[in-house]
């Protein structure tokens, strides 16, 4: 399922970038080194924002830190195989593809937490930076319930980004998902 997704994300970024419009999908470009470096970096200052906001009572602030702290490591992981995006949805398509094929080796949590679903009854973080955001809160209970947990998963995931990120390996987009 995932890999028609993914072919699609591909196919419809280069449709409407021949149009000349922004594209919304997937778009194969120069591996970048230091582009996920930079996302890393980037990572990690959203997780320290975690901590500043916690400290001065923005509650609402940090699961959206949160996700963006994964988020990147996902942008990341796309820079070192030469992959664009401009959609959430598509980058968690194209995380799960190639780690289902082996070519990653990165938990299926990080994944998880910023896959976009359509279903109503299935949720992500996504849907809990949306109701963080968007709530009349600001001081927020359930932030505090988790906040151990996600500061974790999210240091985690920056260090198995790491591995990604610093391997010589060189990172191919499996011929099947193009």
């Amino acid at each position: 399922m995932k890999e028609k997704e993914v072919k699609e994300c591909f196919s419809n970024a280069l449709k409407e970038e021949q149009k000349g419009k922004k594209h919304k999908g997937l778009l194969i470009v120069k591996p970048d080194d230091a582009q996920a470096k930079g996302f890393l970096i980037k990572a990690k200052a959203n997780l320290e924002l975690c901590d500043l906001y916690k400290q001065k009572g923005f509650d609402y602030k940090i699961p959206e830190e949160w996700f963006y702290t994964l988020y990147y490591c996902g942008l990341a992981i796309l820079s070192k195989f030469g992959v664009e995006t401009r959609s959430q949805r598509c980058t968690a398509a194209f995380l799960r593809a190639v780690k289902d094929k082996g070519a990653i080796d990165y938990d299926d949590e990080f994944i998880d937490r910023i896959t976009v679903y359509k279903e109503k009854n299935e949720i992500s973080d996504v849907d809990e930076r949306e109701h963080a955001r968007y709530s009349s809160l600001i001081k927020m209970e359930e932030v505090e319930a988790v906040y151990k947990n996600m500061t974790d998963v999210c240091k985690r995931a920056i260090s198995q980004c790491e591995e990604i990120v610093y391997s010589e390996k060189k990172f191919v987009i499996p011929k099947d998902l193009i």
